[in-house]
């Protein structure tokens, strides 16, 4: 957590660090570096919030070789310390200004200090991967002698690669007398490669965050971690793995960090399939085209229609709409649905039920029809929407208050189908498709009722006007 939340613009309440918390303990996690208490009284407000918890994990707290760092720790009643010495010649003297020999004794004296203090203590070597080797093994020795009860090495600029990575930890760990952790960085994009590396040489612990977030590029992901050892080396982690996407996903929340689409395994397209070879062979085996199944992680499969669509995904995605249709019938769809994807778009659950119900020619009367709407916003006034809807054939008027103006529209429509069922707003999305202030924007929905769930679309010049017909669009398909 602690090295996530020094992503650059996430700064985090001690409400959403303990939300965070609760999760990675409910995941499995073993150790949670809640933050570094020197940094400020709110950090120290949540480590100790953290602490106070009753979780499983081990609650711990970054620290400087510094006496007052683990004097603030201590304050926050955190069971360990990860304590940091710099140890590559070029922190040692252009950032410390000190000499080998001075930080050895620092690190020592504050492993003493801490372990004096009833903490358990993982000394870490900062830049460790630009250090030189037998002055780091010297260090780490002296630091278990003094108390240290785990040794981390940190690959603080992703220096490593997984050849070097490997002969390292194996001599690591046949030389010390102490577990050994690995901590990578992915500047280079190595991180996950360079930690399951080092753990398959000899490490014991491996530092990673959710998603990889953290500093400049950030760090090994834990999520790619785990489903590489569970996975690909049948090794048992711990992790309740049908959580990884829920803690994913909270993460990507609370941070605003969002997750790239084709990041593995909890990116949006990792287990979304578009291309018609991929969806046929899917139908025969999921398999074929999926190394592990989406609902592992705790996902669902999705298909995507577009220009790469294949009769076998329009057809499966028809007959999830309850349409069925001919060979003929079909291959005026798929010919619609590429010549949209032609021009960049994706076809929707609602687009796709509306291309179909033309080419065979039904016409199904939409039951809720938008009669009047208005909305109020602005400086020191509370977004207002009123809202006339026509609801089979009834006439319904409703007004809602939001955040901002569409979600004080959309508050105002589930109120006005509240009698037709409980629709729930489970995803908003809104893309500029042009430039300039007059650009078209194209707002996606996903919407729920009763378990089931569709896309839906909006485009307009006004953001509100696109939300609404987005949101009415998708209602009108799920009732």
């Amino acid at each position: 957590m602690r090295d996530g939340e020094q992503t650059p613009g996430v700064a985090l309440t001690t409400e959403e660090k303990l939300w965070i918390a609760r999760k990675l303990d409910e995941l499995g996690v073993d150790i949670i570096e809640a933050g570094s208490a020197i940094t400020s009284k709110g950090e120290r407000e949540s480590i100790r919030a953290i602490s106070a918890e009753g979780l499983n994990a081990e609650i711990c707290s970054y620290c400087r070789i510094m006496k007052q760092d683990v004097d603030f720790a201590l304050e926050c009643n955190v069971d360990s310390i990860h304590l940091v010495a710099p140890v590559s010649d070029l922190h040692i003297t252009a950032r410390l200004k000190k000499d080998r020999e001075t930080v050895r004794q620092m690190a020592v004296d504050i492993t003493e200090y801490a372990k004096d203090h009833g903490l358990i203590v993982e000394l870490s070597g900062e830049d460790a991967s630009r250090a030189d080797l037998t002055f780091l093994k010297s260090l780490y020795s002296d630091g278990i002698d003094a108390g240290a009860d785990r040794i981390c090495y940190c690959d603080t600029v992703g220096m490593l690669v997984p050849e070097k990575t490997t002969g390292i930890f194996r001599e690591l760990s046949s030389a010390l007398k102490a577990p050994v952790s690995v901590h990578c960085h992915d500047d280079f994009g190595l991180a996950v490669s360079n930690t399951i590396a080092a753990l398959a040489a000899g490490a014991v612990e491996a530092h990673a965050t959710i998603n990889g977030i953290g500093e400049r590029s950030g760090n090994a992901s834990l999520e790619e971690m785990v489903m590489i050892l569970e996975w690909l080396y049948q090794y048992d982690t711990g992790i309740k793995l049908e959580e990884i996407y829920k803690t994913s996903r909270l993460v990507s929340r609370l941070t605003g960090i969002a997750v790239a689409a084709n990041k593995s395994l909890v990116g949006g397209n990792a287990f979304t399939h578009e291309a018609g070879i991929h969806v046929h062979g899917l139908l025969a085996d999921t398999s074929t085209y999926e190394p592990i199944g989406p609902e592992v992680i705790g996902r669902e499969r999705k298909i995507m229609l577009g220009k790469h669509a294949g009769k076998s995904s329009v057809t499966l995605a028809l007959k999830e709409l309850g349409l069925d249709v001919d060979d003929s019938q079909l291959d005026e769809i798929l010919d619609r649905i590429k010549e949209l994807g032609d021009h960049g778009k994706h076809v929707t659950d609602a687009d796709l039920q509306t291309i179909a119900e033309a080419v065979l020619d039904i016409y199904r009367e939409s039951k809720v029809k938008l009669e009047e709407f208005t909305v109020v916003s602005g400086n020191k006034v509370t977004p207002t929407a009123s809202i006339k809807l026509n609801v089979g054939g009834k006439e319904v008027v409703e007004a809602g208050i939001g955040d901002g103006p569409v979600d004080a529209a959309i508050s105002a429509i589930r109120k006005a189908v509240a009698g037709v069922g409980d629709i729930r707003l489970e995803e908003y999305h809104v893309d500029a498709i042009t430039g300039g202030t007059d650009a078209l924007v194209e707002v996606l929905v996903k919407l729920s009722k009763d378990g089931k769930i569709v896309t839906a679309r909006g485009a307009r010049t006004d953001i509100i006007m696109a939300s609404v017909e987005a949101v009415l669009n998708g209602i009108n398909h799920l009732i």
